[in-house]
């Protein structure tokens, strides 16, 4: 554990103490790249990254890194501690970033997408950077030393096996190479009138896909009227098409049963939030509009407006290809430059 962290340790508000650590010097510039003023974690690695960074750590999937807000984000007690007790970036690079190889170096802020992606894939996913007793292996061979908490509770072993072992999985990552222009922030409020797939109801839980990423909400047992208020966040590339939405019912010992789907049209919020520029210039106000039509799920026209200095807009959508039922959504836009 850092000092720095000695000091933190005490009971208080979570989000105050996360904000206490990132004002450490060895915080106030991104783990991976350097770039000034982190206001992005990986809470289960314990650094402090840009947002740039962030939309990698996203692509490798919260079994390696679990990305929150430091400003926008809920953190549990459990996140919090964990930060704390790792001590920030000086503390987690020494670990991650302990065996450097020659003709390899740390990308600076203003690195391509592909650079990025190469170091910190190497540097959290391979742990090329690790000190070889401490890396995880898979098959026969395992490591005569155990890696420190943080560091275990980062890396899945199963998942590096699978993925040391599986050529196909090392495809899909490289061919997903690309550059990000943001973030969706996807809050999944509610649903109404859902479908029953069980005897007298369903175990309802929604999945949101956007190019190789998918990202599902918990299930909500016994509810055809769940409540979830749940934030999932995408990251949107250059090349975005809708967001595909699918509601399942969760069932133990088969398939998991479609209880309806639908398209979301993202284009309305991203170019009205990119007409608009930096939305903190500006008081509340209405930006934009995704209208109801024949051919798309809106059960009204879903209205986008700048609120609190943020562009969010509100969606409600009637789900497709089953007999009943309608969800309400809250999307928000987060550019690279926020």
């Amino acid at each position: 554990m850092s000092n720095y962290s000695a000091g933190l340790g005490k009971p208080g508000s979570g989000k105050r103490r996360i904000r206490d650590l990132l004002n450490q010097p060895d915080n106030r510039v991104c783990a991976d790249c350097g770039a000034p003023d982190p206001k992005w974690a990986s809470a289960n690695i314990g650094v402090f990254i840009c947002l740039k960074c962030c939309g990698v750590h996203r692509s490798l999937g919260t079994h390696i890194s679990k990305v929150l807000s430091v400003t926008l984000d809920d953190w549990s007690d459990e996140e919090v501690d964990s930060m704390i007790e790792i001590g920030g970036n000086a503390s987690a690079n020494s670990i991650y970033e302990a065996f450097v190889p020659e003709g390899s170096s740390k990308p600076g802020p203003d690195v391509s997408h592909d650079q990025r992606l190469r170091f910190i894939r190497s540097k959290y996913e391979l742990q090329e950077f690790l000190k070889p007793s401490l890396r995880i292996t898979s098959g026969k061979t395992t490591s005569t030393k155990k890696p420190p908490s943080f560091l275990s509770s980062s890396l899945s072993t199963k998942f590096m096996d699978s993925f040391r072992t599986n050529s196909s999985s090392k495809k899909i990552f490289e061919e997903g190479m690309v550059e990000f222009i943001g973030l969706l922030k996807v809050t999944v409020k509610k649903g109404t009138n859902l479908a029953i797939r069980d005897m007298m109801s369903s175990d309802p839980y929604v999945v949101l896909n956007l190019g190789k990423q998918k990202l599902q909400t918990t299930v909500v047992n016994s509810n055809l009227n769940p409540v979830w208020n749940q934030e999932l966040m995408l990251s949107v590339p250059e090349s975005y098409g809708p967001v595909k939405l699918q509601v399942y019912d969760y069932d133990t010992f088969s398939a998991d049963d479609i209880m309806g789907e639908a398209e979301l049209d993202i284009q309305p919020l991203i170019t009205s939030a990119m007409a608009f520029g930096d939305p903190e210039m500006f008081g509340d106000m209405q930006i934009g509009k995704w209208l109801k039509s024949h051919d798309n799920p809106l059960i009204d026209d879903s209205i986008i407006n700048i609120v609190d200095g943020k562009v969010k807009q509100e969606v409600q959508i009637k789900l497709q290809n089953v007999e009943s039922g309608e969800l309400e959504l809250e999307m928000e836009w987060l550019p690279l430059d926020q």
